[in-house]
C-alpha cells in the first residue's frame, strides 16, 4: 500500500548521513559528501522541505 501525496511541500524533513569506514580520517569524509549531495537533490526534485541536517562524521559502526 502506497500512500498519495498531493502536496509534498507539506514534509519537513531532516536528513542523516554517517561516515562510510572507507574514507578514513579526512576532514569531511568523500561518504560524507556524496550522501548530503544525494539527499539533498532527492529533497530539491520531490519539493520537501529540509529542517536539519544530522551528520556522525567520524563515528562508524566499527568505534561506537
Amino acid at each position: 500500500m502506497f500512500l498519495n501525496i498531493s502536496n509534498t511541500q507539506d514534509f519537513r524533513v531532516g536528513m542523516y548521513i554517517r561516515l562510510s569506514k572507507e574514507d578514513g580520517d579526512k576532514q569531511e569524509s568523500e561518504s560524507v559528501t556524496n550522501q548530503r549531495n544525494l539527499i539533498l537533490q532527492y529533497i530539491k526534485d520531490n519539493k520537501l522541505e529540509l529542517i536539519d541536517e544530522y551528520i556522525d562524521d567520524g563515528v562508524s559502526r566499527n568505534n561506537f
